[in-house]
């Protein structure tokens, strides 16, 4: 994937595969009509592991890695994650902000020397009430209402990322900076489904 843009908009899909003990992903584009294009990424997490780390690959044969991201901590509620190309190189960071996430969720993004956003969930009814569902004895009954996040720097609009509704975890991701390298966008989109709970 050529983190370069020719556009000011850029519209990708993330969906969630069921799977046992790792979580899946799949990034498309996201064509005019609404359907999924070309993949972007193919992502895997392992679930619980003490370092949390998420790696992309062109697709799902995984032969060969786009980039990653990883904590810097190891259990931390507000780790910083480092996302890096396949050859190491630092893209940018995302953290979720843990004392600003207790009523609505908050994660600031930031790729040096071009993009730095903040994201808070959208809509703060839903997310307290996502929160009282958490605290309610429902393990195994999953909050169905979807729940939307919209990254801004200063007044300007960065990114949003949609949830839609269905059986599987999919999110609508619009790009709207086309500074922002699509590589850190598409991490922080798994990383909301993948470690909202954390």
């Amino acid at each position: 994937m050529d983190s370069a843009r020719q556009q000011a908009n850029e519209r990708f899909t993330v969906r969630q595969k069921t799977t046992f003990m790792i979580n899946r992903y799949v990034v498309a584009e996201t064509l005019p009509d609404g359907s999924e294009g070309r993949v972007l990424a193919f992502a895997e997490q392992k679930r619980m592991t003490l370092k949390e780390r998420m790696t992309f690959y062109t697709d799902e044969s995984k032969d060969r890695v786009l980039f990653t991201a990883q904590a810097r901590q190891v259990l931390d509620v507000g780790a910083v994650y480092d996302v890096r190309d396949g050859a190491d190189n630092p893209v940018g960071t995302f953290r979720k902000k843990f004392a600003a996430s207790l009523l609505r969720s908050t994660w600031e993004l930031d790729q040096p020397g071009s993009v730095a956003a903040v994201g808070q969930e959208r809509n703060r009814v839903v997310a307290v009430l996502r929160r009282v569902w958490e605290l309610l004895p429902l393990d195994l009954v999953p909050f169905v209402w979807p729940y939307h996040f919209d990254f801004t720097s200063g007044d300007k609009q960065v990114m949003s990322v949609d949830k839609k509704i269905g059986l599987r975890d999919r999110y609508l991701v619009d790009v709207a900076s086309p500074d922002l390298d699509l590589r850190l966008a598409i991490a922080q989109a798994v990383a909301l489904d993948a470690l909202q709970s954390r």
